[in-house]
């Protein structure tokens, strides 16, 4: 049996997976996102970066509403981009 943390992050995967289908690649989303921001605010913003600041608007909003679930999945997912992108981003043997 399940404990209610693993079907939550069983529910995350399904999102994750879900929104992949729907929206392409997010580390390519990211990249896209980070060009616009870069451009908009006259500095180099990074894919990293803008997950980054998307993980604290989810935060903001839940330290408003603890019990959204769907900031909580998307905490969830947005900290797992930010693992991929860290991976991708080292450099080969490390």
């Amino acid at each position: 049996m399940s404990t209610p943390a693993e079907k939550f992050l069983k529910h995350v995967a399904n999102v994750i997976a879900e929104r992949s289908t729907q929206y392409g690649d997010a580390s390519g989303s990211m990249a896209a996102i980070a060009a616009r921001w870069s451009a908009t605010l006259g500095r180099e913003i990074t894919p990293a970066q803008v997950v980054l600041c998307l993980l604290d608007l989810k935060l903001a909003r839940l330290a408003h509403d603890p019990s959204h679930e769907d900031s909580a999945v998307d905490v969830c997912g947005y900290a797992a981009l930010l693992r991929d992108l860290s991976e991708t981003a080292k450099p080969e043997g490390r």
